[in-house]
């Protein structure tokens, strides 16, 4: 089965998020079942990323949204442990600075996409402008009602020029999240993370759901598709995310590139 058609938002599907399980584990039983796919898929992203990067004909973007405490941090540190951080790199777009609001909402994400044979990840991204912009009214809705289609021209663009997307919401229940937040609360080594914020934003869920929906069902393309994946287990969240990436990469059909000169005829001492 190609999981990735499974989780991804058909170009035109109308997504409403309180019809997807945020608790589903496909043929998964438990955290055990999946390990060893899961090592697999690490693996075998290793092996993909060495011909991207080999091969320097595509980059690849990855982009991780969802609701505090949905495991963007989590998918980073456990999916991407096998990749070469020498072609590899993560951004995180938080509050805008002084001199990212002196541009457009796009410029600060453009100037840090991937290069040909690179793969970017982007804790956060350009959707904070039609999420977190819109549920708290920091721009008139006409302003963010226009950076749908702004955005989808800027995927568009970044396909054209062989960039391959892949948009990932990492799908909680509120219950999860609440869960997670109280964790974070408790253990030492977590409640440094843990911001006033976290809680008071949780007023907003709502708003930020339909203003995900809205996200989700305007801006999944062919050349930039959303997935929407399973996040309540974070062990099945780490598997789905890995499992779409190494079916994208894999998808590529990538060569090592021949050598220019005759292998022949080299000598080594």
């Amino acid at each position: 089965m190609q999981w990735s058609k499974h989780f991804r938002v058909k170009p035109g599907q109308a997504v409403r998020l309180a019809d997807r399980d945020t608790a589903w584990t496909g043929d998964f039983k438990n955290k055990d079942d999946a390990r060893d796919a899961l090592s697999a898929n690490i693996a075998r992203m290793a092996e993909l990323q060495n011909l991207l990067y080999a091969q320097r004909k595509h980059a690849l973007l990855i982009v991780l949204q969802g609701m505090d405490a949905s495991g963007k941090d989590g998918t980073i540190r456990h999916v991407m442990s096998g990749l070469n951080p020498q072609s590899c790199y993560v951004r995180s777009f938080k509050e805008p600075t002084p001199e990212e609001l002196g541009h457009d909402f796009l410029w600060r994400v453009h100037r840090v996409v991937p290069g040909r044979g690179e793969i970017g990840i982007f804790n956060r991204s350009h959707y904070e402008d039609v999420l977190v912009v819109r549920v708290h009214d920091l721009v008139p809705r006409r302003i963010w009602e226009q950076r749908y289609d702004q955005i989808k021209a800027f995927e568009k663009i970044l396909a054209a020029n062989d960039t391959v997307i892949l948009k990932f919401y990492l799908h909680t229940s509120r219950g999860e999240q609440r869960a997670r937040l109280q964790e974070r609360l408790k253990d030492p080594a977590k409640r440094w993370k843990v911001a006033p914020g976290d809680f008071t934003e949780r007023k907003f869920w709502t708003a930020y759901q339909q203003a995900y929906e809205e996200a989700l069902t305007r801006c999944s393309t062919p050349a930039a598709p959303w997935f929407v994946i399973p996040a309540d287990h974070k062990w099945f969240r780490n598997w789905a995310v890995s499992q779409v990436i190494v079916e994208t990469l894999a998808g590529l059909k990538m060569k090592y590139p021949t050598p220019k000169f005759n292998r022949a005829k080299i000598h080594i001492p």
